[in-house]
């Protein structure tokens, strides 16, 4: 018997990105904007005014406890507990065999409080393995995701735009930094992470206080000409900047090693955690294959899913490809074999009926200037 399908549930922020003259499709169970105005323009905003982002598909997910620190030292990757107060970093949890359940970002918001946000198509499978993990810790998890929205506001301009907004002083928040405050008037989370390749802030508040949040940054950002962006150019974006995607560069098949994620593990933490006898083993044996940049010289967009040729032979391929906004030219991010992933080797990708050369280069593709 046919599976019924399941209606995507609409952001807070539905009504407004219709209003807008949104393209809306469905994404990880969610009824999403894709694109505005258009991909093109709305890239080229980011990263010369700024973009706003309705992100509230994302999972967050609250930590609680004497033991928060050590559940989530046993249940992720990296180590939580050498997180101070108000700071955050990039995470990874990792399925026992040492593939990637999922990339995340953990915030600690007080000695005992932490914050986990994980992407959309995964949050509940990450609640039910930290669930599960967190047996035998004194600690209380509270998946908050579907009361929770985000807003981000991203590019040159961003500062300027929030600013006057809120009460939390956000010049002087670092990058991977979050405060509690207000914007707009209402409570909340404020964090100088993102996903862009630019400077921005990403703002967690109820779901009720969402369209005030929203309706308060595009007004302020009318004189600095901040667009509202959708999944198409967060796309774009984040393959520029050399970001990977759950999906696409990484997954279950893949190691953090294999990803060049490899920073991400922390074999030197004390205690155990899930993976780390695999994780020891892929570290050992080496990767079995590695992410790499391609530069594509010759006609045609690489796409996900296209094959990478070395010798005329299948060596691997692609996860992310597009036209770059920025760059003016074909780039991609794809998995080949460890002896045809070093910078300047020339590999050829599949693009319907041909193969077009595509040489191998460091990422990112863009770094903004500091």
């Amino acid at each position: 018997m046919a599976q019924a399908h399941v209606p995507p549930i609409a952001t807070p922020l539905a009504d407004r990105h219709q209003a807008l003259g949104a393209r809306m499709v469905e994404f990880a169970g969610w009824l999403m904007p894709v694109q505005y105005a258009g991909i093109l323009e709305e890239h080229r905003a980011v990263r010369t005014r700024a973009g706003l982002f309705d992100l509230s598909h994302m999972g967050e997910l609250y930590v609680d406890g004497a033991d928060a620190a050590k559940a989530l030292g046993y249940a992720l990757v990296t180590d939580p507990a050498s997180l101070k107060v108000g700071r955050a970093h990039y995470s990874m949890i990792c399925f026992p065999e040492g593939g990637v359940l999922d990339d995340l970002i953990v915030y600690r918001l007080a000695e005992e409080r932490f914050m986990v946000v994980a992407n959309a198509s995964n949050a509940a499978a990450v609640s039910d393995a930290l669930v599960e993990r967190f047996a035998g810790f004194r600690v209380v998890l509270d998946d908050r995701s579907l009361a929770t929205a985000l807003v981000a506001i991203q590019g040159p301009a961003s500062l300027q735009v929030l600013t006057p907004l809120t009460d939390v002083a956000i010049a002087d928040l670092h990058y991977y930094a979050i405060a509690e405050g207000s914007v707009a008037g209402v409570p909340a989370l404020v964090a100088r992470t993102g996903y862009t390749g630019e400077d921005g802030f990403e703002v967690f508040v109820d779901v009720a206080a969402a369209g005030r949040v929203w309706d308060a940054l595009m007004e302020a950002g009318r004189s600095a000409e901040v667009v509202p962006i959708g999944l198409g150019a967060r796309d774009t974006l984040r393959l520029e900047a050399g970001m990977p995607l759950y999906g696409n560069e990484l997954g279950p098949d893949t190691t953090p090693y294999e990803a060049g994620l490899g920073r991400v593990v922390k074999l030197g933490k004390e205690g155990d955690f899930v993976g780390r006898a695999a994780l020891e083993r892929a570290l050992a044996d080496g990767p079995r294959k590695k992410l790499v940049g391609l530069a594509v010289r010759g006609r045609g967009i690489a796409r996900h899913g296209y094959e990478l040729f070395a010798g005329g032979c299948r060596t691997g391929a692609i996860t992310s490809g597009t036209l770059s906004p920025t760059l003016g030219e074909p780039i991609a991010m794809g998995y080949a074999a460890p002896s045809e992933a070093e910078p300047g080797t020339i590999l050829e990708v599949g693009i319907r009926d041909q193969r077009v050369p595509a040489e191998v280069v460091v990422l990112p593709f863009y770094r903004r200037a500091t």
